[in-house]
């Protein structure tokens, strides 16, 4: 046990040394200064001489040997090409590596792997076998700082790639397909969270400029979170329908059944394709009911009721989810399911559900999002007159731009609902010809409330 202190005692002393030792030596401390001030009004080139001087001969000295270093290479590799470029590209690799070496605490395990894998990937210098195998490995060694989005679709869409060509199975696309998706749901809720507590002082004009600058960047990471999870989707394809989720499903089910996490992850996954009358859900859900009886199993359980015409026994199943579970995202999004599962039978009943979402998050987008759809497809039972009846798209566009505002990363989405319904709401020409220009217009029909004209 001495020897051991002794040991780690002496590596320290010999670190805080070699620092020591760095700083003290006064052509690097120069060169630093130099390339620093270059590189602050991006002259990279002027920055190069000496940054590799520093670099290379005290690595330790400060952690803009680094961070500097990586624009400054970059730089090099955009206006290089050939050999020249081949051996930049090589000396930013190291670089990340070294980043570890030097300034571990500063730089996590995923995010190095995830440079090295990208600057790969961007110059065409790895397979789908190698770029798969370094984020496999950072994703599962290092899952809380894996937050890239661009790596997160790299991770996934090589994999479903190589099953395209036979190397990889159904299953784990899957598997890695619910790592990542719940990922950026995790993200996605953080960010949204910042969103929901600075909105109030958005609308109240009380927001500080630090806050402002949380707001954009909460909104714009948002958003990027978004675009990749459709591009995911997108790649997934058809290998998530029923016709290939029955037969594996059915081939793994004796060897699975008694794993929680599988029998959740395929029954969430037949009940959100809509593969629910196959008698294999049952099976899943029957069997996720006897290992846990949690909120989403009487979700489950509601919707099979459901669909056999007990809408009583359903509904009971349904409550009961909600009051199983704890969580308010969890139960807010069980509430969003609930919601598009009796939207068939009655739309005000799902609008409730909906309000009920955004009670318990009020940054669901999707509930709103549904709610606007509910609206738009009810305009032909909304009001008497054509022009009543167009005005319902009015309150469907306000309830779409609502999901943006509190979720951007459903803003592409939201943005293109709220154009789609605001095109079919009554035209300049049509409010002055009705004379109902700065009016309120009551809807009479399940949908209640009212809108105001807009002024011409």
């Amino acid at each position: 046990m001495k020897k051991k202190f002794y040991l780690t005692m002496m590596a320290v002393v010999m670190a805080m040394g070699m620092g020591t030792a760095q700083a003290q030596n006064p052509e690097c401390m120069t060169n630093l200064s130099i390339y620093a001030e270059h590189a602050k009004v991006k002259n990279y080139d002027a920055a190069y001489e000496p940054w590799k001087m520093v670099y290379e001969n005290c690595p330790a000295i400060n952690k803009a040997n680094f961070s500097y270093g990586e624009k400054i290479l970059k730089h090099k590799i955009d206006k290089s090409s050939g050999a020249d470029k081949d051996g930049y590209i090589k000396d930013l690799l190291a670089l990340y590596d070294n980043s570890r070496k030097y300034f571990a605490s500063k730089y996590p395990p995923a995010d190095v792997e995830i440079d090295k894998a990208l600057l790969m990937y961007d110059n065409k210098m790895a397979s789908d076998e190698e770029l798969y195998a370094m984020l496999d490995k950072a994703f599962k060694e290092d899952r809380a700082n894996f937050k890239n989005p661009k790596a997160l679709y790299l991770y996934f869409s090589t994999l479903v790639d190589l099953h395209g060509a036979g190397k990889r199975d159904l299953q784990e696309v899957f598997d890695v397909y619910d790592d990542v998706t719940e990922k950026i749901e995790e993200e996605n809720a953080k960010l949204t969270g910042v969103i929901s507590k600075l909105l109030p002082k958005e609308d109240a004009g009380t927001l500080t400029s630090k806050e402002k600058r949380q707001l954009k960047a909460a909104r714009t990471n948002s958003e990027s979170y978004g675009k990749i999870a459709g591009s995911i989707d997108s790649k997934l394809g058809a290998l998530a329908d029923c016709t290939n989720l029955i037969p594996l499903y059915q081939k793994s089910f004796e060897a699975k059944k008694g794993d929680i996490n599988w029998v959740k992850r395929s029954v969430g996954r037949m009940f959100s394709k809509e593969c629910t009358d196959d008698p294999l859900f049952r099976k899943l859900f029957e069997a996720q009911l006897a290992l846990e009886p949690s909120a989403s199993a009487y979700l489950y359980g509601g919707t099979l009721k459901q669909k056999s015409g007990d809408n009583r026994g359903a509904i009971a199943d349904f409550n009961k989810a909600v009051e199983l579970e704890t969580d308010s995202k969890k139960k807010s999004n069980i509430l969003y399911k609930i919601a598009t599962t009796v939207r068939r039978s009655s739309k005000s009943q799902a609008r409730n559900y909906a309000l009920k979402a955004v009670d318990a998050d009020p940054s669901n987008g999707k509930a709103y999002l549904l709610i606007a759809n509910l609206y738009a497809t009810s305009a032909n039972a909304c009001g008497s007159t054509p022009f009543e009846k167009r005005a319902i798209y009015w309150k469907a566009a306000d309830m779409a731009r609502k999901a943006a505002r509190v979720d951007p990363s459903l803003s592409s989405r939201a943005k293109q609902s709220a154009a789609s319904y605001s095109a079919k709401a009554p035209t300049k020409e049509m409010i002055f010809n009705s004379g109902k220009a700065g009016q309120t217009i009551s809807f009479n029909c399940w949908v209640g409330g009212s809108v105001k004209v807009p002024n011409l």
